[in-house]
């Protein structure tokens, strides 16, 4: 087993990630606590659950703010998913979750493309939850290989219009996310 600890930091506002990720033979799992200033200021706490190819098998949101508490589940059931334990039709055939507050998520297409070098771009649909929020609506993103370490992120769905670059190490974790996140070392 390998564990890792991984900071971001948001670049557009106030706000800062810790992430902790371990990768065994059989499972992969993060646990990560957000705090930003977005929408009046919140903290939020998501956990993961990945099969060994980093296909999300379920995450856990739990965000508070000055206003409200609230939790959501999200899991996959066949080529679907569940929420909240109910199945989602709208979110049929939906191949990824996207966390709108992390760029942990862009992790699991990129990676997929990392693995067939030939492939130079992939369109797929995603169950887009919103963090502060906590709410579930499919999407559509597709990513364009720039280099070996550069993807071009396009918003086809319900951010239609919004692009930016990424940068990434070794395993596909971003390490640059334009207009958004950065990562960063402790001291």
């Amino acid at each position: 087993m390998s564990t890792s600890i991984l900071f971001w930091r948001r670049t557009d506002l106030e706000g800062l990630e810790r992430l902790e990720l371990s990768v065994e033979a059989d499972v992969v799992t993060a646990t990560s606590t957000v705090i930003c200033l977005e929408s009046g200021g919140f903290r939020l706490e998501h956990r993961w659950r990945l099969d060994p190819r980093w296909s999300a098998q379920s995450v856990t949101v739990e965000c508070w703010s000055a206003q409200d508490h609230g939790m959501l589940h999200l899991e996959r059931a066949g080529t679907g998913w569940r929420v909240d334990g109910l199945p989602r039709a709208d979110l049929e055939g939906a191949e990824e979750p996207d966390l709108s507050v992390t760029p942990f998520c862009n992790t699991f297409p990129i990676r997929k493309m990392l693995m067939e070098d030939a492939r130079t771009s992939l369109a797929l649909d995603t169950a887009f939850i919103d963090g502060p929020a906590l709410t579930v609506a499919r999407s559509r993103q597709r990513y364009d290989r720039q280099g070996p370490d550069r993807f071009r992120y396009v918003d086809l769905g319900l951010s239609l219009g919004f692009e930016a670059d990424l940068v990434v190490d070794d395993r596909g974790l971003v390490q640059h996310y334009e207009h958004l996140f950065e990562r960063i070392m402790p001291p």
